[in-house]
């Protein structure tokens, strides 16, 4: 499972990218995910919605639906 997210992860990061932030993967510890964003993403006040109604709800479709993103 770990693999498999670090791949969506990877995928997504484009979409951070092209605002101008970007991720790291702080922890993945079985169905929680740990990321740190940075750049614009890091201080944006909707960075909490990235996290939760963009990238947690991109992964619990398409890998697990127990899949939660924490912001670290």
């Amino acid at each position: 499972m770990t693999e498999q997210i670090q791949a969506k992860l990877e995928e997504l990061r484009g979409m951070l990218q092209a605002d101008g932030g970007d991720m790291d993967v702080v922890a993945i510890e079985g169905k929680t995910v740990k990321l740190r964003l940075r750049g614009a993403c890091g201080s944006c006040p909707h960075a909490t919605m990235t996290l939760k109604q963009g990238i947690e709800r991109i992964l619990r479709e398409s890998l697990d639906p127990e899949i939660v993103v924490e912001r670290v």
